[in-house]
C-alpha cells in the first residue's frame, strides 16, 4: 500500500493552496558578503543576522549520521512543533480526528485539543504491548494520524515492530511513530523503512540521548512530499542560531553520547535492581527508556516525601494502566545514590 499511499490528499485544502512566505535567502543560493535584505542590524555579528530558514548545513549533517536525504528530514523546536505541524497540516478541526495509543506522551492530546481535533484513544494491552487489530478497528475515513511511541512514555517498553508494521501497513492515514527514546533501547525502530513507507513518519531528538534539552532540537523524518507541506507551514525561523551551532558542534563529537548513553544503561540496571530490594516496591518494570517505571504502595506518599527531599519525580499513579507507579529518570551515580538512601529512609 505504501507506494500507491497519497499524502496528498490527507492534507487541507488550505494548506495545499498555501504560499508560504519566502524571504530573499529563501530565494537567494550562493554566497554573499554584503547582506542588506532583511532589516537587521549591521553590528553584534554573528547573532545580529537571521539563522538559516531551511537549516541546510545542519541537515545535511543529521542526514548523513542517519543514512537518509537530506529532504527527508525537517527540523524544529523540540519534537512537539513537529507534532503541533502534522496536525494543522493534515486534520481540519471539527471534522478529522487522530489516534493515541494510551497511556503515551501527552503532548499528542494537548496539541489535538489546541487544534481543535478529536483525539480518540486505544489503550495498550495489560501488559503495555500493542493490540494493532484494535488500533485498525478504529480508524476510519476521518482518521488522519496514528501516533505510536516506542519506547513508550511512561511505559518505558518498546512497541512490537511487526505490530507497529501491521498498522502502517494496514492504515490510510500518517503513522507517526515517536523514538524520543530509540538511543537507549536494544531495538533498531523504524527510520530506516521512512523511504519504503510513504505514511510513515519517525520522530527523533537531540533532547535524550544527546544531552541538549534546553536547546531543543526535534529531527521529523517522513516522506519528502510531507516535508514540503510541514516547511510551508511553519514559520520563518523557527530554530535559532544558537541551537543550531550547539547541536552541530555536538554532532563533531558522537563518541561523547555514545559514552552517555552506556553510563545511562549501566546505572539503569543498578537502580533497577536496587529499587526492586525495597519492602514498598512491587515492581520495577523492563525498561528500553532512560527511566524506570516503578510500582509500589503509597505512591503519592512516596512522591510527596522525595519531594520534601528535594528529589524531584513524576507521579503516574493517576494514569489508566499505570495505577500506583511512579516514574524515575535514571540520573548520575550520586543522584541515585541520593535517591536510593532516601528511599530507605522512607522504608
Amino acid at each position: 500500500m505504501s507506494k500507491r499511499f497519497d499524502i496528498g490528499k490527507l492534507v487541507r485544502e488550505n494548506i495545499r493552496q498555501l504560499v508560504p512566505y519566502a524571504s530573499a535567502r529563501d530565494e537567494f543560493s550562493g554566497t554573499a558578503s554584503v547582506f542588506l535584505d532583511a532589516n537587521e542590524n549591521p553590528f553584534n555579528a554573528p547573532l545580529n543576522r537571521y539563522p538559516d530558514p531551511k537549516q541546510q548545513h545542519l541537515k545535511e549533517e543529521i542526514a548523513r549520521l542517519k543514512g537518509l536525504d537530506p529532504a527527508c528530514l525537517f527540523l524544529g523546536n523540540g519534537s512537539d512543533e513537529g507534532i503541533d505541524l502534522l496536525i494543522r497540516v493534515l486534520c481540519e478541526p471539527g471534522r478529522d480526528h487522530l489516534i493515541t495509543v494510551d497511556p503515551t506522551y501527552g503532548m499528542y492530546g494537548v496539541c489535538a485539543a489546541v487544534n481543535g481535533v478529536e483525539r480518540r484513544s486505544v489503550q495498550l494491552r495489560e501488559d503495555f504491548s500493542l493490540d494493532p487489530e484494535a488500533v485498525i478497528g478504529e480508524a476510519d475515513s476521518r482518521t488522519r494520524i496514528i501516533f505510536l511511541c516506542s519506547p513508550n512514555n511512561p511505559t518505558s517498553n518498546s512497541l512490537d515492530r511487526r505490530a507497529m508494521l501491521r498498522i502502517i501497513d494496514a492504515a490510510d492515514c500518517v503513522v507517526v511513530v515517536d523514538e524520543a527514546y530509540v538511543d537507549f533501547s536494544g531495538e533498531p525502530g523504524l527510520l530506516s523503512m521512512v523511504r519504503e513507507k510513504r505514511n510513515l513518519v519517525v520522530l527523533q531528538t537531540f533532547s535524550k540521548a544527546w544531552g541538549m534539552a534546553g536547546v531543543r532540537l526535534g529531527m521529523l523524518f517522513a516522506d519528502p512530499e510531507l516535508i514540503g507541506y510541514l516547511t510551508a507551514v511553519k514559520y520563518p525561523y523557527n530554530v535559532n542560531a544558537l541551537t543550531l551551532d550547539q547541536v552541530q558542534r555536538s554532532l563533531r563529537e558522537p563518541a561523547a553520547m555514545k559514552g552517555w548513553v552506556d553510563r545511562i544503561l549501566r546505572q539503569r540496571d543498578l537502580l533497577a535492581g536496587a529499587l526492586a530490594s525495597l519492602p514498598f516496591v512491587r515492581r520495577v518494570y523492563p525498561s528500553d527508556a532512560n527511566f524506570l517505571l516503578v510500582r509500589m504502595e503509597d505512591p503519592r506518599g512516596v512522591y510527596r516525601y522525595l519531594t520534601a527531599q528535594g528529589i524531584i519525580v513524576r507521579d503516574r499513579s493517576s494514569v489508566p494502566l499505570c495505577e500506583g507507579c511512579l516514574r524515575i529518570t535514571v540520573g548520575t551515580e550520586n543522584e541515585n545514590r541520593l535517591l536510593m538512601n532516601a528511599l530507605k529512609k522512607f522504608a
